[in-house]
C-alpha cells in the first residue's frame, strides 16, 4: 500500500470568501540542520461542487469528512517548489487532476496533468497565473477574479502576524528572532532559496486585488494590495 505523510493537527475548515475556504494545519521538517514545526495553510476553491485544492495540507478523517461535506475534490494545484508532501494523497484518494508549474520536481511520482502557465487552462473559471521569472525553483501566484480580487500565494507572499498554536517552542523563538513574523511579509526562507529580483514584483501594483490568502499565516483582507506593494518598494525599490 502507498505510504503518505501523516495527518498532522490542524484547524477547522473556514469559508473566507463565499466559495473560497481556509484550514491552517501543521508541518513539521529539517531546515539548515535544524528541526522545525511551524504552521501552513490550504486553501479550497469552489465552484459549483467541484473543489481545486491549492498548498496542500494532509487533513484527518473528521477533516476530510468536512472537505468532502463541501464537494468533489477534482483538482490539485501546486503554485511553489517548496511545498507539496501531501499533493499526492489527495490525487491517489480522489483522482484529482494535478497541475504545477514547468520544472517542478513533485513527490510520491507525480506528474502533473496539466502544466499551470500564463495564459493556459486554468481549474477554475476567474483564475490566472502570475509566474515569477527570476527565481532560481518555479513559483507562481494565482489572482482568482472573486471578492474584489484574491491572490493565492505559497512561500513568496505570506502574512503571518503571529506564531499560532501549530508552533513548537523553539521555533516560536527562532522564527520571531528571523524576522518571520510581520504583515504582508515576503518568506525569508523563500528569498534566501530564491533570490528574486525587484521585476517579479512590479505586477504586484498593477493587479487588481483586495485579499491574499498564503501558504503562511493568516488571510489578508481588504487591504492586500497597498500592503505588498509597500513592501515590495521598501524591499527592491519597485
Amino acid at each position: 500500500m502507498e505510504q503518505f505523510a501523516e495527518a498532522l493537527p490542524h484547524g477547522t475548515i473556514e469559508e473566507v470568501f463565499p466559495d473560497v475556504f481556509f484550514v491552517t494545519g501543521t508541518m513539521k521538517t529539517v531546515l539548515m540542520n535544524a528541526p522545525w514545526h511551524f504552521s501552513r495553510n490550504m486553501t479550497v476553491v469552489r465552484e459549483g461542487r467541484d473543489l481545486t485544492l491549492i498548498n496542500t495540507v494532509r487533513l484527518d478523517d473528521a477533516g476530510l469528512a468536512a472537505l468532502e461535506a463541501l464537494g468533489t475534490v477534482r483538482n490539485v494545484v501546486k503554485i511553489g517548489s517548496l511545498h507539496g508532501r501531501d499533493d499526492a494523497f489527495y490525487v491517489r484518494r480522489y483522482g484529482a487532476r494535478f497541475r504545477a508549474l514547468p520544472g517542478m520536481q513533485h513527490d510520491g511520482g507525480l506528474v502533473p496533468d496539466e502544466l499551470l502557465e500564463p495564459g493556459g487552462k486554468m481549474p477554475f473559471a476567474g483564475c490566472s497565473v502570475i509566474r515569477f521569472e527570476t527565481t532560481k525553483l518555479p513559483e507562481c501566484i494565482l489572482h482568482v477574479d472573486r471578492a474584489g480580487g484574491i491572490l493565492i500565494a505559497c512561500d513568496a507572499l505570506q502574512n503571518w502576524e503571529h506564531p499560532d498554536e501549530f508552533f513548537s517552542d523553539e521555533s516560536r523563538t527562532n522564527m520571531t528572532n528571523m524576522g518571520f513574523f510581520q504583515k504582508a511579509n515576503f518568506g525569508p526562507v523563500w528569498m534566501q532559496v530564491n533570490d528574486p529580483k525587484g521585476e517579479d514584483f512590479r505586477i504586484l501594483s498593477k493587479l487588481s486585488f483586495a485579499h491574499a490568502l498564503c501558504g503562511h499565516g493568516q488571510p489578508l483582507r481588504d487591504t492586500a494590495k497597498q500592503e505588498f506593494v509597500a513592501r515590495a518598494k521598501a524591499v527592491f525599490g519597485v
